[in-house]
């Protein structure tokens, strides 16, 4: 029979099952790395045999997590986030992720409204990946030009000299920053500062590019 239990027992279970698996380990691949016998993790899993603490650090420490991260409770915070739209110098923003993200990702979407190209390029630490859901992006690497679709994808490292402008009119596209890249173009941007009188502005979003034209 099954252990009765908290809802945090079972959670406790699903996690150890599933990062296993995630793994593609075997019982018997995870029990030589804890040090357990297979039975004992397939009782664990199953409900059949309780929890104890003893056995979650090694099972925790094999499956490449904490004792604290597979103990946490689930979180009740609503899962639906609501973007708050933000009017930038050049681009509209609207934030998909919250700000305190442990993996230190960021995702925006973003309406680029400016079409002029830039005549300065950012080089910071980081990686960064975006698509364009519509309209045309002119993508700057150091040179190079490269025009991104609606439909097409570019990803890149912010080492390069880099900048991402509209081409022909706004352009809208899902952008993920790592955590430099959020502090770079998103955390010291005047999101509320006006456009200068030439239309030149510091914030933008950014791209080795899957489909692009080169111009």
């Amino acid at each position: 029979m099954t252990q009765e239990g908290d809802p945090l027992d079972a959670i406790i279970r699903a996690r150890v099952r599933g990062l296993r698996l995630a793994r593609g380990w075997s019982l018997d691949a995870l029990a030589a790395r804890c040090q357990l016998s297979a039975s004992t993790l397939s009782r664990i899993e199953t409900g059949h045999r309780r929890i104890s603490i003893d056995q979650l650090v090694p099972i925790a420490r094999a499956l490449g997590t904490s004792l604290d991260q597979l103990v946490e409770p689930a979180g009740s915070d609503d899962v639906v986030i609501r973007p708050r739209r933000d009017l930038g110098r050049d681009a509209v923003t609207w934030m998909l992720t919250r700000g305190d993200e442990p993996h230190g990702l960021a995702v925006a979407k973003m309406r680029l409204l400016r079409t002029q190209p830039r005549r300065e390029q950012r080089v910071h630490p980081g990686y960064e990946w975006f698509t364009v859901l519509s309209g045309t992006v002119r993508l700057q690497l150091g040179e190079r030009v490269i025009l991104v679709e609606a439909g097409q994808a570019a990803q890149f490292s912010t080492m390069s000299p880099h900048a991402i402008t509209a081409h022909g009119g706004p352009a809208d596209v899902i952008v993920i920053f790592d955590r430099d890249g959020r502090r770079a173009h998103l955390d010291a941007i005047d999101l509320g500062a006006p456009a200068e009188p030439d239309g030149r502005v510091d914030g933008e979003v950014e791209g080795e590019v899957d489909g692009g034209q080169e111009r």
